[in-house]
């Protein structure tokens, strides 16, 4: 996976909002050249409880539990407990090196080993249709152009289906041994997030 000394550019974002966190990171760096005691945190991907909007990935898990998930498209993600990445932001504070980029992360799962946690946890069904990307990616232009006429977001986001094809995998060893990071379960965040949207009306 990835790591923080891994080289990216702008053209490695997929995503307006992606590269708008590149272009930020790297203002931050500009500022260690001139002085100032910055500290840079990259969370992964995390999940876990109070996803209000939800996030992408909060919506993936509620339209899972609503049974709204007929199939997926193969790609990769880091997971890690949204409580664990809070405790990495104060511990980047306190004991971070000024001018250091740490990766807050846990576990690198495919999305297929993700919806069978989500399952276990849940008691739902796990979703075993694997959906070609081709087809979702044509999918996705339908749903993005009703949008465009409904107002609505698409339900189906065409920078989604895009991200796909790239697994965003990450290594996060760094910041277990040089901050301490705490690693709770993917299994334990999984199954705060499921109670936290069963609990909060998300769930029909």
């Amino acid at each position: 996976g990835a790591t923080e000394t891994t080289p990216v550019s702008i053209q490695d974002m997929i995503g307006h909002y992606k590269r708008s966190k590149f272009m930020a990171e790297q203002e931050a760096f500009k500022l260690v050249k001139a002085g100032v005691p910055v500290v840079v945190v990259n969370p992964s991907t995390p999940v876990g409880s109070w996803d209000l909007k939800p996030t992408p990935t909060g919506k993936m898990i509620v339209d899972f539990l609503n049974g709204g998930m007929p199939g997926y498209v193969e790609t990769g993600l880091n997971l890690i407990d949204v409580e664990d990445v809070a405790t990495g932001h104060l511990l980047a504070m306190e004991k971070g090196s000024v001018g250091e980029k740490y990766i807050l992360g846990n576990r690198n799962m495919s999305l297929r080993e993700i919806l069978e946690v989500l399952s276990q946890v849940s008691g739902k069904a796990v979703v075993k249709r694997r959906i070609p990307r081709a087809v979702a990616y044509s999918a996705a232009m339908v749903s993005t152009g009703l949008a465009y006429v409904t107002g609505q977001p698409p339900s189906i986001p065409l920078e989604g289906v895009r991200m796909t094809r790239k697994k965003m995998f990450f290594n996060a060893s760094k910041a277990v041994k040089e901050l301490g990071l705490p690693q709770t379960t993917i299994e334990e965040a999984l199954r705060k997030a499921v109670t936290w949207f069963q609990e909060n009306g998300y769930v029909k």
